[in-house]
């Protein structure tokens, strides 16, 4: 197909920086498109950073001069790249721009755009400028956006800009308008091969686009899809076939980086199931271990409860035998008296009378009793003793080797905390900007909250409501770290936060409002402070904590620095000077009356 000249010029693909035809464009988030070397040498070199004095730094666009605080991770506009090769193309092998046909049918590349034959008249221009508009509207799948409160995406604006760039100096083709050759007799052309229309058995040569479906002429006069958007269904289909090369493109290199990003894991998760494997095994066989020693201290156990309760039982049947008999003898007294008080013969009666009136001789039982050590519940309580203290082992288990685990795993000459470690910086306190319940040290190092409000100038600086405080050192470039020690503290906050914050009433704290810092309250629960909070699971309970700030990265870290292990980073792009932020909370809890203490770096060995 003839390319019309009153479509395309070189001056579309044009980088404004070069001033030559695009090389690898990408798009920035305004929209506008550069040669990807072009806009990264101009970034690099400084002359696209706003900012200045205690400003972070920004990043503009060459031709609008939008600003953006943190840097555009650019991707190649693969839409415009493949129309810039096909113009390229075009010029390089002098095909007529001026709508006249010429050369051969030969195809540019199998997934280019378009398959530009050069015979004249294969595809109306108002065709080709439709599949050019629809191909536009389609998202670029595999690559990644950056985030942006444009509501376009930099892919689909940049292929927008190309079509702001046409209109700007030509007027665009007419859209087709497909002319109605049909009647409610049927239509003038229709083919014996179509489909048949099950509803008026006429061939599907036609397609709507508001219902996204193939229909007859005679559908397209009933009530259902009259006033919708119908072209031929075949124009159709070129322009959706059109777009189907670049998305297979992208979509088998989007597979490929899978594939291999699934295989990685893959190999991974067999180490770690091996590994596993390996593990099980062995703490199976020392709890099968354990679980034998149990058994058999209960087996012991049992046997010396079942051993006192047969001594009790032994005593006890001695003692029941021995009253038995007493109340035996006492009852053949009883009945021998019975029967005296009925006999008639006074002879016998006087006779009998001295030895039964007198109750024989018994033994006296009230001291007497049956007691056991397993009444008192001595056994079961000594069990439970040794069983919680066993416990107590037991739930030390999983962290002593978790903690083991980490301490194999940190390399000591290279690990993260020992490089952060060179970017120590000398932080203290200022107490102009501390709540009047904070109580600062002389040395600018400690601070804890006391019991109630000292009597201090309200300078505007000053936190009124919210028990914080700023360091006197600020940032806006560079790399920067510090330690601070919360021991067994309850509930605090560290972090950094920006020196234009709002530090009167209420405070909301989060990225947004120019804070950036770990909190952890109720002893256990640890998070990152954005809206909402985002809970951190910290298996070990740090006692120093340490920060560090890459201002030029716009990147803020948190390290347990006894375990040499990352708690959590956030990434983000700081808003003019950064500060140290310290809140040691209040003592509701009653265990939170420790100070936090900022040390001395000791550099890791």
């Amino acid at each position: 197909m003839a390319m019309p000249a009153s479509f395309l010029s070189e001056d579309q693909f044009t980088c404004s920086i070069c001033l030559d035809m695009f090389n690898n464009p990408v798009s920035t988030p305004c929209g506008h498109s550069f040669c990807q070397a072009c806009i990264s040498s101009y970034w690099d070199g400084g002359r696209g950073g706003g900012g200045g004095g205690g400003a972070a730094k920004s990043y503009q666009c060459p031709l609008c001069k939008e600003s953006f605080r943190k840097r555009p991770e650019l991707h190649i506009n693969r839409t415009l790249k493949e129309i810039t090769e096909q113009f390229k193309w075009m010029v390089n092998t002098d095909v007529p721009m001026d709508g006249g046909g010429g050369g051969g049918g030969e195809d540019l590349h199998p997934h280019h755009l378009h398959h530009l034959d050069q015979r004249q008249g294969e595809m109306p221009e108002s065709v080709f400028a439709e599949m050019m508009t629809r191909f536009q509207q389609l998202p670029t799948p595999g690559v990644a956006h950056t985030t942006h409160p444009h509501p376009l995406d930099p892919h689909i604006q940049s292929s927008n800009q190309v079509s702001a760039h046409l209109s700007e100096h030509h007027d665009p083709p007419p859209p087709y308008s497909p002319p109605r050759r049909y009647s409610l007799s049927g239509p003038s052309d229709s083919s014996p091969r179509l489909p048949l229309c099950p509803v008026h058995l006429r061939g599907l040569e036609l397609f709507c686009r508001t219902d996204n479906t193939c229909v007859c002429s005679a559908c397209v006069e009933a009530a259902e899809h009259q006033g919708h958007n119908v072209i031929p269904a075949k124009r159709e289909w070129l322009i959706k076939k059109s777009q189907l090369g670049i998305s297979e493109v992208e979509l088998k290199d989007l597979i490929c980086e899978k594939e291999r990003k699934l295989e990685e894991i893959q190999n991974s998760l067999r180490e770690i199931q091996a590994a596993a494997e390996r593990e099980t095994d062995g703490a199976v066989g020392a709890f099968s271990k354990l679980i034998s020693s149990v058994e058999r201290c209960q087996a012991e156990v049992l046997e010396v409860i079942e051993m006192t309760r047969q001594a009790a039982e032994h005593r006890a049947q001695s003692l029941l035998r021995e009253l038995e008999e007493e109340i035996a003898e006492l009852k053949r007294r009883s009945t021998a008296l019975s029967q005296l008080a009925l006999s008639e013969d006074f002879i016998h009666f006087l006779r009998e009378f001295p030895a039964l009136s007198t109750h024989p001789p018994t033994k006296d039982w009230s001291g007497v009793s049956v007691v056991s050590e397993l009444t008192s519940g001595v056994f079961l309580r000594t069990v439970n003793h040794v069983m919680e203290h066993f416990q107590e082992q037991m739930r030390k288990l999983p962290e002593a080797c978790q903690r083991s685990s980490v301490d194999q795993s940190v390399p000591r000459p290279n690990s993260k905390v020992r490089r952060v470690q060179e970017y120590a910086a000398d932080i203290t306190l200022d107490p102009s900007t501390a709540h009047p319940r904070l109580i600062i040290s002389e040395d600018g190092k400690q601070v804890h909250c006391g019991d109630r409000h000292q009597l201090l100038l309200d300078s505007p600086g000053r936190f009124d409501r919210v028990v914080c405080v700023l360091a006197h050192q600020g940032f806006s470039t560079g790399r920067h770290y510090w330690e601070v020690e919360v021991g067994g503290k309850t509930d605090w906050d560290l972090g950094v936060a920006s020196w234009s914050v709002n530090r009167k009433g209420k405070i909301t704290v989060s990225p947004t409002h120019g804070y950036w810092f770990l909190s952890l309250r109720d002893r256990t629960d640890f998070a990152f402070r954005t809206e909402p909070s985002t809970p951190l699971t910290v298996n070990l309970r740090p006692s120093r904590i340490g920060i560090y700030v890459d201002c030029d990265k716009g990147l803020v870290s948190f390290y347990n620095v006894e375990a040499r292990v990352l708690i959590y980073t956030f990434t983000d792009s700081f808003s003019g000077t950064i500060h140290p932020f310290f809140s040691p909370c209040t003592n509701r809890s009653g265990r939170n009356e420790a100070p936090l203490i900022i040390c001395p770096v000791a550099m890791i060995e």
